[in-house]
């Protein structure tokens, strides 16, 4: 049996792809296992400096795998405790990644789903295809948002349109999901790819050090006083200015 999430780091480079194409990349509970492992493992390695995340087959994500759910008890509460720790591990694996100093570009080649929204808004770029679609669906089948949505959907849409997203039926085209903020970029399909690795690329051939904890205080603000955002950036700032990298960077542009 394939590997519901494959996973490889090349040259700094983490590789993430959802693989169970055959149920449109749905999260089942051995995935969210692995998804929270990998997440951990990413967090914990300084040899990692980016992450790229796609998925196989026709769509990126369709959120949990609804099947795999009503399997989980022959009960309401038994099925109900499974599913919450399903949530669980996912939410795990979604702390990690979005409290690393890893940045991360998503390649969204295909629909987007219920929970697999919280997935792709994990990543700090995304990069969709023409064809892509996204839609909420979860009222559909009587639950609720998780996989981060509440949160992340009105961070980067607003709370209005995340509220029509989530409390109506209305299914967005690649092009509203760029006019919302949904999403970085939208491209041809057959170019998703080539254009994530191109942000990877970058990320990993400039100043890495630097792009990563640009992200962490970018995500660290929203919950903390203006004054410890500051103080975290003159502490931040005052590092780098030390580090190797960016005494070779400064020294350079100032002999231009």
């Amino acid at each position: 049996m394939s590997e519901s999430i494959l996973f490889t780091v090349t040259d700094g480079l983490a590789h993430v792809t959802l693989n169970r194409p055959d149920r449109l990349n749905a999260i089942d509970g051995e995935a969210a296992e692995r998804w929270r492992d990998i997440a951990a493992e990413i967090a914990g390695r300084d040899d990692i400096g980016a992450m790229l995340f796609d998925a196989q087959g026709r769509a990126f994500c369709a959120g949990g795998d609804v099947k795999a759910m009503s399997e989980l008890g022959t009960t309401e509460a038994s099925a109900g405790d499974g599913v919450r720790r399903l949530a669980d591990l996912i939410h795990e694996g979604h702390r990690l990644l979005r409290e690393s100093s890893t940045p991360i570009v998503a390649a969204v080649q295909g629909a987007v789903a219920g929970g697999g929204l919280g997935f792709m808004l994990v990543a700090d770029v995304i990069v969709a295809s023409e064809k892509a679609r996204f839609v909420s669906k979860y009222a559909d089948i009587a639950l609720t948002p998780d996989c981060g949505v509440s949160t992340l959907l009105p961070e980067a849409v607003g709370r209005r349109r995340a509220a029509e997203l989530l409390l109506t039926p209305r299914m967005l085209s690649a092009a509203e999901a760029l006019d919302w903020g949904l999403v970085t970029e939208v491209v041809a399909p057959e170019v998703v790819a080539e254009r994530a690795a191109e942000i990877a690329a970058h990320w990993l051939d400039g100043a890495t050090a630097a792009f990563g904890h640009a992200k962490r205080l970018l995500h660290s603000g929203a919950g903390r006083s203006f004054q410890a955002s500051l103080d975290d950036e003159a502490v931040t700032i005052g590092r780098a200015f030390d580090s190797a990298d960016a005494r070779a960077r400064v020294a350079a542009f100032s002999a231009r």
